[in-house]
């Protein structure tokens, strides 16, 4: 019997969704290193099941990258295309980072490294340029599926305004409160939410003005 795979990668991409954002919920706020040092002293627990929700996430939007493809025809589909790839490197570079947890997590357990010495691992230019090439990828996909998404109106446009409006966010991102910040993360579950019901719901696949 024929299985239809269009439920279950549209599934795990709102899944996988909801899960970076329950995963930046509730990673602990730091303000310096010292901080952050004592987060992962006191709360190691909290910081391993950080990390294995962002890796979680991060396999479940790969996952469900097809299930938004489906969504293109004609109009906009080299861009959609193009930004699926794009994604594709922000989730890979989610779990990347989920790694990269769980490796800070053990050198701070075994006080490998102190203040100062954190203080250099921040200022590396190594892990400057993929923090910083992660976090571009991220929003310059999520950027492009929004431009995508208006032209080829087949979703309502409320889905890419909000994807757009994320993307926004990360320009006022430094003068937000901490909660403020982290809570920017639903307008991506409400976008990726509006993008895996219309993949999936034949009723609501049509062309949008």
């Amino acid at each position: 019997m024929k299985t239809d795979w269009l439920p279950f990668s549209a599934a795990l991409l709102l899944t996988g969704a909801l899960a970076l954002a329950l995963g930046t919920i509730l990673l602990p706020s730091s303000d310096s290193t010292t901080d952050t040092l004592h987060i992962v002293e006191d709360q190691g627990g909290v910081w391993l099941c950080v990390a294995a929700i962002y890796f979680l996430a991060a396999v479940c939007l790969t996952l469900g990258l097809p299930s938004i493809l489906t969504l293109f025809d004609q109009r906009g589909r080299v861009l959609a295309l193009v930004s699926a790839v794009v994604l594709e490197f922000g989730f890979i570079g989610t779990a990347g980072y989920a790694m990269l947890m769980v490796f800070f997590r053990a050198l701070v357990r075994t006080n490998t490294i102190v203040d100062k010495g954190l203080d250099d691992i921040a200022n590396d230019a190594g892990l400057r340029i993929f923090l910083y090439g992660w976090i571009a990828g991220f929003f310059l996909g999520e950027l492009l599926l929004a431009i995508a998404l208006l032209r080829a109106r087949t979703v309502p446009r409320w889905v890419p305004l909000v994807l757009g409006l994320h993307v926004a966010t990360i320009f006022v991102s430094g003068v937000l409160p901490a909660w403020a910040g982290k809570a920017t993360i639903m307008l991506f579950v409400a976008g990726i939410a509006g993008v895996a019901i219309h993949s999936t719901a034949p009723g609501a696949r049509r062309r949008y003005s």
